[in-house]
């Protein structure tokens, strides 16, 4: 089964590269997403639930994250179950906002990142079929920090403030 990375795993720090017809030809595709389907469940630290996951973080430099939200008791967003293949962010609006991230491959540490207040995405789904998707708040959120890591950049790369789970603010 494949695990989550750290954040020294090289996937986590390069292009990664875009998905082919071969790759949903092979089997390839649909082995990426089971497996990163399997890691976002194994994660659990301090109550926190996993909400999405790229490929990268299970050291596979693939464009494809899924959105699978872990958390069963949230009552506040619900987020939807989604696989984006070679996504791109085609449209940001101009408001942006300064929310708090963490990452499942920065284990302990959270920031906070200026973030679009909403973004329309248009990727492939995981039968290949292409389709847009507009997004605002967490889901705009979520889209922007899963497509920086196919980018090879973290959270702490773009991030204002940085702390430790054990220092954390409380502004």
């Amino acid at each position: 089964m494949a695990k989550l990375v750290a954040q020294n795993h090289p996937a986590l720090h390069t292009i990664a590269d875009e998905v082919t017809p071969e790759d949903f030809a092979d089997g390839t595709v649909d082995k990426i997403v089971k497996d990163m389907k399997k890691a976002i469940k194994t994660y659990d630290v301090d109550g926190y639930a996993a909400v999405a996951i790229a490929a990268p973080q299970i050291g596979i430099a693939k464009r494809i994250f899924l959105v699978a939200d872990q958390n069963s008791e949230r009552d506040d967003v619900a987020l939807p179950d989604l696989v984006a293949i070679n996504p791109k962010i085609i449209k940001y609006s101009k408001k942006t906002h300064l929310l708090s991230e963490g990452c499942l491959s920065v284990r302990d540490t959270y920031g906070t990142v200026i973030r679009h207040k909403n973004v329309t995405m248009r990727a492939l789904d995981e039968n290949g079929e292409e389709y847009e998707r507009g997004a605002g708040g967490l889901l705009a959120q979520i889209f922007q920090h899963e497509c920086d890591h196919l980018d090879g950049t973290l959270y702490v790369d773009r991030a204002e403030e940085v702390w430790h789970k054990e220092d954390k603010p409380t502004t």
